[in-house]
């Protein structure tokens, strides 16, 4: 099976050629090292990096041959929150921080992935939310690129 040994970042003249394929990810699945993968064509591959890593949306995958397969964000279930203010927001976002749930900030609301509970917390924090479906890019972790995981950073 052909390998994906690096990724080229979105900016890099490389990442601008045809790609060979699309690979449309979730974010659970945007974090990988070693994976067989299928692209949205069906072309079969093995994804496999000196370490684990972010992809995202725009990058590409490139494969021994030198093909490339561009990285989709796939559309998943989430919720924003919005609050009255920058203070109601912080507050909401010190909740969310404070469960280690991945967001992404905006300058008027947090966007999260979907959960009933959370965004029945959320509501009666007094936030207005509303559900819908796109990609989903949360914060990377404060002492580095991309995630972090537990305290042992």
């Amino acid at each position: 099976m052909i390998r994906a040994t690096s990724v080229i970042h979105p900016n890099d003249k490389l990442a601008h050629a045809e790609p060979a394929d699309i690979i449309t990810l979730t974010f659970a699945n945007r974090f990988r090292r070693r994976m067989a993968m299928v692209g949205d064509n069906g072309l079969e591959f093995l994804l496999d990096l000196p370490e684990a890593r972010e992809l995202h949306g725009g990058d590409c995958l490139l494969l021994e041959d030198g093909r490339l397969v561009r990285v989709a964000a796939a559309n998943e279930k989430l919720m924003r929150a919005g609050g009255d203010n920058q203070q109601h927001l912080a507050r909401a976002a010190w909740h969310v921080g404070n469960r280690h749930l991945p967001c992404e900030i905006h300058d008027t609301h947090i966007v999260l992935a979907y959960d009933h509970v959370i965004f029945d917390m959320l509501e009666k924090l007094g936030c207005r939310m509303e559900a819908f479906e796109g990609p989903f890019n949360p914060e990377g972790g404060a002492y580095g690129q991309g995630r972090t995981h537990g305290h042992s950073h």
